[in-house]
């Protein structure tokens, strides 16, 4: 089999397309490539999911928590106390096993006009399950990075806005929150990084694979188990998530000169990665 042949059979095996017996003998560098880059596929699905997703609920809690209501402050503040003073895979465990324990036949909702029946079964999948993990996991993370940039927001501005009679989502919308994220992109920049590195969990929490339809890590294991020879998968896979690193870089740094394009070159802050060893 050519590795032009090998590409249309594995390409998209990870979704479901192709060949659905992995091989067995005669691996050679083109299988292991293309399935390894098959299973990326997923990884950059709970990232990229979880990153969009995860941005618009971090700004809502970042705002919660810096609200001198109580009742909107303190949930916030537990949340965010919760998911980033415990370590993601223990959140994988205790999820999918939580969702193992709800009904296996949903929950049933009498809305009095209508009954709607929520399947809880999808939970226990990796595509809905662990995602929803990744989500909260992202967005407390982020949330806490956002209310470090709303605090270093200089009174200037808000001052400034004050005066030119902005008021509520208007003054948000104009100074607050374009503000906020050119303080908060480099460190945002790097917890994107460390999210889609994160993805590899998903591998190891109790989220199985259907199918043998697994991430990048589970083709990676896969070649390691049957070759004997964890050298040439695992940094195949290393390669691809290199790759992916440059990617997010070169996106969020074309979105940091955006959000700083009216500041002069020389006030520019200078785009910096800084990735983080230990989380």
């Amino acid at each position: 089999m050519s590795c032009l042949e090998t590409i249309q059979n594995y390409g998209l095996r990870s979704l479901g397309y192709g060949e659905r017996l992995l091989p067995k003998t005669d691996f050679t560098l083109c299988d292991q490539f293309t399935l390894i880059g098959s299973g990326m596929i997923w990884n950059i699905y709970f990232g990229v999911l979880a990153l969009i997703f995860g941005f618009f609920a971090a700004t809502a809690v970042a705002m919660a928590k810096s609200s001198h209501r109580w009742i909107l402050r303190r949930p916030a503040e537990i949340f965010i106390f919760i998911f980033r003073g415990s370590p993601l895979f223990i959140q994988f465990f205790l999820a999918y096993e939580t969702f193992v324990l709800l009904p296996k036949l949903g929950i049933d909702l009498n809305l009095g006009f209508v009954e709607i029946t929520l399947e809880t079964r999808m939970l226990t999948k990796a595509w809905l399950g662990a995602l929803l993990v990744l989500f909260l996991n992202t967005t407390a993370y982020t949330a806490e990075i956002f209310y470090g940039a709303l605090n270093s927001i200089p009174k200037g501005e808000i001052e400034a806005a004050d005066a030119y009679g902005l008021t509520g989502w208007k003054k948000f919308r104009r100074v607050i929150f374009p503000t906020m994220l050119r303080l908060s992109w480099p460190a945002y920049t790097n917890e994107a990084i460390f999210l889609f590195h994160a993805t590899t969990l998903v591998y190891f929490s109790g989220f199985p694979a259907w199918q043998q339809r697994g991430d990048a890590l589970y083709y990676a294991s896969y070649f390691a188990d049957k070759t004997f020879n964890p050298f040439v998968p695992y940094p195949i896979l290393a390669m691809y998530y290199v790759l992916l690193t440059f990617v997010v870089i070169g996106i969020y740094g074309a979105i940091s000169k955006y959000l700083n394009r009216h500041l002069p070159q020389e006030a520019r802050r200078k785009f910096q990665f800084r990735p983080q060893i230990i989380r």
